[in-house]
């Protein structure tokens, strides 16, 4: 498996995001507000040019109402 923002398991999980994002009724400026960051740096992360770490993971997923551990058993399950 390729590594990096561009690996199928980071689209996989970029997916599970832009989904959560959604089915919030969010939009990135208000994903951005909510965890202190800029627009930009949600679109970076949506369309695979910045890699997230695991705190500002653990941050979208609490601002974004999905449990995180939920979210990398969905990514692991695809991932097999």
């Amino acid at each position: 498996m390729l590594r990096g923002p561009y690996s199928s398991g980071y689209a996989a999980l970029r997916e599970q995001l832009v989904a959560a994002r959604k089915a919030a009724g969010l939009t990135q400026v208000e994903v951005a507000k909510g965890i202190g960051r800029s627009q930009s740096f949600v679109a970076k992360y949506e369309l695979g040019e910045r890699r997230l770490d695991v705190i500002e993971f653990v941050l979208v997923c609490q601002f974004l109402g999905v449990d995180s551990s939920n979210v990398l058993q969905t990514l692991q399950r695809r991932l097999s």
